[in-house]
């Protein structure tokens, strides 16, 4: 198989069976003094986020001083939600009021284009 015919091959699956269709992006901006605890609550949602079958990828990234954002991906409606609900979006709403400065801005989005790759760098279809 060349490489033209997998990476055709891996597009079709892709369509047909994509476990990356929906997405969130959460915009998050802590309040003062609270950026290293927003940072700390970030990286200890990971091991939550671990638990979800249905969440294929989660980021946090820091953009800079005190602007945070989580952005995941899953393969439908229903992983989308069942995020939403799990732990983290429950720490969320609890923790919010005293970490951030206003509420996390939440926007769904579906997924146009991707690339998985596994440890050693070959793609996943």
């Amino acid at each position: 198989m060349t490489p033209w015919t997998r990476k055709e091959t891996v597009m079709a699956n892709a369509e047909t069976r994509s476990p990356v269709k929906k997405a969130l992006f959460v915009r998050l901006r802590a309040k003062p003094g609270k950026e290293a605890d927003v940072e700390a609550f970030l990286r200890d949602g990971l091991a939550a986020v671990m638990e979800e079958p249905d969440t294929t990828t989660w980021y946090a990234v820091r953009f800079g001083h005190d602007d945070f954002a989580i952005f995941d991906t899953f393969p439908g409606d229903a992983g989308r939600l069942a995020h939403l609900a799990g732990k983290v979006g429950r720490a969320l709403v609890a923790k919010g009021p005293e970490l951030l400065d206003g509420l996390p801005k939440i926007e769904d989005a579906q997924v146009l284009a991707y690339k998985l790759t596994d440890q050693s760098g070959e793609v996943l279809d």
